[in-house]
């Protein structure tokens, strides 16, 4: 406990009990009572579906709820789409926070980077390939996020890898996912290719300029252009891919 005050009498509940990751919380007519919250049942559930939509419970029907292992991205991802909602221009913003953020903690992600890692992105790589050289093409937007997330997934930093889960949901959300041109898709994978390459041959500053080339490309794209408000001119790092 650090004496911090939440203004959810609930989350001062769950922190107050020391009640972790897979502890149940008591039912709200038991809250209800003087010796756990003493506050009314309608006020109760306001709080515990704040504390849903954060992420922080999970509520299910005959089990009851329990306390979730603790994630930034719900939080992040809640608000983010809600900016997005009102105005596509803010995932230009967010993706060049993302980028700045994966710049500051490339050295030490790769660094942590096992070779199991490494042959699972080499994975990614064959697949993303296979899709886009089959007879019917395939745009391969998992492998793309999945061989993003795993050079950050050993950083234990649930800040750092919340803002980065939500960045792909995002990229999801205003369905850059959908739409690309070949070249520009054969280009994004010989970019990861060489980002792998001198990765595994331990070159972390190579793999790092690599990366910021890259995440330059999707910027060019008549879909990105469509969204595009500006914020690209803001930083000579900018990119989004």
């Amino acid at each position: 406990m650090t004496g911090i005050e939440l203004p959810s009498d609930l989350l001062n509940y769950i922190v107050q009990h020391g009640l972790g990751p897979g502890d149940r919380l008591p039912t709200i007519n038991e809250l209800q009572d003087a010796s756990h919250l003493g506050i009314s049942a309608s006020k109760i559930r306001e709080q515990l579906e704040v504390a849903r939509a954060l992420g922080l419970v999970e509520v299910r029907s005959k089990i009851g709820t329990h306390i979730k292992d603790y994630s930034f991205a719900p939080a992040v991802r809640l608000s983010l789409f809600f900016a997005l909602a009102n105005d596509l221009h803010s995932f230009e913003y967010f993706s060049s926070l993302r980028t700045h953020l994966e710049l500051a903690y490339w050295n030490q992600a790769c660094g942590l980077l096992t070779e199991d890692d490494m042959a699972e992105m080499r994975g990614y790589i064959e697949a993303a390939r296979a899709k886009l050289n089959g007879k019917w093409i395939h745009i391969p937007y998992q492998e793309h996020r999945a061989f993003h997330l795993t050079v950050f997934k050993h950083l234990e930093n649930p800040f750092v890898t919340g803002l980065l889960e939500v960045y792909w949901d995002a990229y999801e959300a205003v369905e850059l996912h959908r739409y690309a041109e070949y070249t520009y898709l054969q280009e994004v994978w010989d970019y990861h290719e060489r980002i792998l390459d001198a990765i595994c041959a331990g070159d972390f500053d190579r793999a790092r300029v690599a990366f910021i080339e890259h995440t330059r490309l999707l910027r060019h794209q008549p879909r990105m252009q469509g969204i595009d408000g500006g914020a690209a001119s803001e930083s000579p790092l900018y990119g989004t891919e």
